[in-house]
């Protein structure tokens, strides 16, 4: 039996619009994550900003160990094997001495210490932007810088008692075997100076100085520039631009930074007068040090400080980013 004119035009005419549509939609609704509360939001950034500690850590521990063997040497002459005389050199010959396993001397310290404080500097960060949005639809370049300051300021609190005990172990220039243990030197501390701003807490505003204005770089810039910067499709160029641009975070972090720190390390080390205070105050011992020292000297150890920050800001931000994403994805 043949179709009328009217059943072959309704046959051969296209799907209604709504038909169109729907499939679309009910796809999407299908792979869309669901929203994560505040709180649990907050805990993946923990995880992940610990996670990126942590592995900066591991990473970049044989260029620290190597920075602080260049930074022990009490002389610039030529002693043969036991001397260094540059970083590859140090390299070389660390390798050839000590073997591979060398290069990670010390690593249990820095891990209990910098993945919380990794962890306390991204949660913060992440947590603060909305505060400093000031009414814009998404964050800007100043919200970035905020937040990164305000991430740097509170991470600064948070660690200053163990940067106290640091600074005391690393400037104690005994034998390994004679010098004091971690637990130790904070005792002491602690029963000499108490709690306060002589004791675990001295230094605690150039730390702020350090810690916060690093961060407000260090987000600010990367986060703005990597709006800015056109993405690309393939993966392998879309990882390389942000590894340029964390490195380039991390490097100028540090050149802007490192006046607070040398002032940290002037009020928490030793002073030059056994039982004298001359460096008290962050701007104060700044401005110390330029008097006598001059401009040169606020930027003393800037070239392992970026050796170390440079490619470990990179390494820590696209980890994070990594695995803050893919936890995202798992507890969605």
């Amino acid at each position: 039996m043949s179709e009328t004119p009217t059943q072959q035009a309704a046959a051969s005419a296209p799907p209604t619009p709504a038909v169109l549509v729907a499939r679309p939609q009910q796809h999407q609704q299908a792979d869309a994550p669901k929203e994560l509360s505040g709180l649990k939001r907050a805990a993946l950034q923990v995880m992940a900003g610990g996670s990126a500690g942590f592995v900066e850590v591991c990473i970049m521990q044989p260029l620290d160990v190597v920075k602080t063997r260049m930074q022990l040497q009490t002389t610039t002459k030529t002693l043969g094997e036991s001397h260094y005389n540059g970083v590859f050199d140090c390299f070389a010959k660390m390798y050839r001495q000590e073997g591979l396993f060398s290069f990670w001397k010390g690593i249990l310290p820095p891990v209990i210490a910098e993945t919380p404080k990794r962890a306390i500097k991204f949660v913060c960060f992440e947590q603060t932007k909305p505060l400093f949005l000031f009414g814009a639809p998404a964050p800007t370049p100043l919200t970035f810088s905020l937040a990164g300051l305000t991430a740097g300021l509170i991470e600064a609190i948070a660690v200053n008692p163990f940067e106290v005990v640091k600074v005391a172990q690393q400037a104690d220039r005994t034998k390994m075997k004679e010098a004091e243990s971690t637990w130790s030197v904070a005792k002491r501390i602690v029963k000499t100076n108490g709690l306060g701003f002589q004791g675990l807490n001295k230094g605690v505003t150039a730390t702020m100085g350090r810690n916060g204005t690093f961060n407000m770089v260090y987000f600010g810039f990367y986060h703005s520039v990597k709006n800015y910067v056109p993405a690309f499709e393939d993966s392998t160029q879309e990882f390389i631009r942000k590894v340029l641009i964390g490195f380039t975070s991390g490097t100028l972090a540090c050149f802007i930074n490192i006046p607070f720190d040398v002032a940290k390390s002037r009020i928490q080390g030793p002073q030059p007068q056994a039982g004298v205070v001359k460096y008290k105050g962050t701007f104060r011992s700044i401005g110390i040090v330029y008097r006598e020292e001059g401009f040169r000297a606020l930027y003393k150890g800037l070239v392992p400080k970026v050796m170390r920050l440079g490619p470990g800001g990179a390494i820590m931000l696209l980890v994070f980013e990594y695995a803050y994403e893919f936890l995202q994805h798992k507890f969605s």
